[in-house]
């Protein structure tokens, strides 16, 4: 397995980072470097959202869902989005 050495960020998953609190991105920083690790945690979509993979992780309490792309190979991993599961798969169709 190849290891993550490049980390993107799009400007939707930037604008969610901004509005966390200091306890909340410590979760989230948390997070990706599992993600690092093993970029294979989060399941795959199909159907319209065929490109993203979703890791769901416990936000100070909360589920939170992460959305990135990684493909077999790159040592790149894109992020996304970010936020909870309330029209996070809505959100995401509208965007892409």
């Amino acid at each position: 397995m190849t290891k993550i050495t490049n980390i993107l960020q799009t400007p939707t998953f930037k604008k969610a980072v901004k509005k966390l609190h200091k306890n909340q991105k410590t979760d989230l920083d948390n997070a990706i470097r599992a993600l690092m690790e093993d970029p294979h945690l989060g399941e795959q979509k199909k159907g319209d959202l065929f490109f993203l993979r979703v890791h769901k992780f416990k936000m100070v309490k909360q589920l939170t869902l992460l959305g990135y792309s990684y493909e077999d190979g790159t040592v790149t991993l894109e992020l996304i989005a970010l936020g909870s599961h309330e029209n996070f798969y809505r959100d995401m169709k509208k965007i892409y």
